[in-house]
Order: structure tokens, then sequence, then C-alpha cells
């Protein structure tokens, strides 16, 4: 379909699909356990104070969740772990039952084992925008030691880093 064809959300989605992003899974502790979901859109926002920013669809089923927590956990994932985003991305999974490894961190945040890096942010802003919220959390705990090259989101699937 041509371009100007296209409706503004659908040239907004083509767009995107073209972009290559790091891949992370944010998780928080809900009343009924944990949640989580898997992200493109993690972002550095400031180094003083350590602020990062995710989005979530006020749709999405941790969103109740993410809404009142006071901690979150964003974390990094790698080229081995194309299965892990993929039942964090899909809706119904069980994506704390086995086979994924995961662990309560600080602040009783679930923290996922095996990963590229850790963060856990207190949440200091909720910003509407659209059908989303922009989260915003400074940093107060993480760990950046894990080790392999970072898994990739582009044209609609998982892919590893080439060179």
């Amino acid at each position: 379909m041509p371009a100007d064809l296209l409706t503004t959300s659908d040239l907004l989605r083509s767009v995107f699909r073209r972009h290559a992003a790091g891949v992370a899974v944010v998780t928080a502790r809900g009343d009924a356990g944990p949640v989580g979901f898997t992200a493109t859109s993690l972002t550095s926002v400031s180094a003083d104070p350590p602020l990062l920013s995710f989005g979530v669809g006020t749709g999405a089923s941790s969103w109740p969740a993410l809404a009142g927590a006071d901690h979150v956990g964003v974390h990094v994932l790698g080229e081995h772990q194309q299965e892990l985003a993929a039942t964090f991305a899909r809706s119904g999974a069980d994506r704390f039952g086995a086979p994924t490894a995961w662990r309560e961190g600080p602040e009783g945040v679930p923290v996922l084992d095996g990963v590229l890096a850790w963060l856990v942010g207190r949440v200091v802003a909720r910003v509407p925008a659209g059908d989303h919220r922009i989260v915003i959390a400074e940093v107060v705990h993480g760990d950046p030691t894990g080790t392999g090259r970072p898994l990739l989101y582009h044209q609609g699937r998982f892919r590893r880093l080439g060179d």
C-alpha cells in the first residue's frame, strides 16, 4: 500500500517496524503476584538524577499492577532470551512459570535471571500519552554484569545483533 494511503496510526507502526530497538522486560509486584511485559520503548532519561522511562498500554494486563507499583524492574535481554521475550509479549502466557527463572529482588520487585543487566527503579511519574502511559522511574538498584550480546526487535521479529 502506498505510504500516502496509510492512516497515521498505520504509518507510525510501519515506520517503527524499521527502527531496530533493544528488548527489555519490565516487571512489578502486583496484588495477585508478579506481573511483567516485553518492552522496546526503554529509554535513558537523565543521569542526574538517574531516570529511565518506558511506555505501557493502559489496556495491557500488567497495567493495573504497574499503575499502583512503587517500584519496577527493568531487564535488558540477551540474544539467548528470544523465548523469554516472546513469553512476556504473549497475551495470557504464564510469564513467571517454568521455564522462567526469577527471584524476588530489591524492593520486592521480581528480578529475572540470566539477563544482560537489570535495574530497579522507584516510580516518580506516570504521564498520560494517548492509549499508553509513559512511566518514569529513578534507578535505585541494579546489576550491569551479565554477559552476551543484546536481543533486538526489528520488522516484527526478535533478532540478533549483526557485526
